[in-house]
């Protein structure tokens, strides 16, 4: 499969697919996130360094060029990597009787 190679490209894909918003999420080296969740459904593209994405006991290593979805309200745990990692994020947020 072909990513977009820059973020415009993956934010207009995105938003014509649905998505509301796409954002770059940079993370520190050795950041970790413990257990937690989002109001949110993610669709996102790794484009640098690596993480672990935990969710459900499965743990999945992420390199650039790996993509990866999580569905709101999942609970979930994220280890970085020596270099951090960034990725670009595509989100549709809540409807209010969703979020209420």
């Amino acid at each position: 499969m072909t990513h977009p190679s820059t973020f415009e490209q993956f934010r207009d894909d995105a938003l014509s697919r649905g998505f509301h918003e796409a954002l770059v999420r940079e993370w520190a080296a050795g950041q970790e996130n413990s257990l937690h969740e989002h109001p949110f459904d993610t669709y996102a593209l790794v484009v640098r360094g690596e993480f672990w994405l935990t969710v459900e006991g499965h743990t999945r290593h992420l390199r650039a060029g790996d993509t990866f979805e999580l569905a709101r309200q999942v609970p979930h745990s994220e280890r970085y990597g020596p270099q951090g990692a960034t990725f670009w994020a595509a989100r549709v947020n809540p409807t209010p009787a969703q979020a209420g």
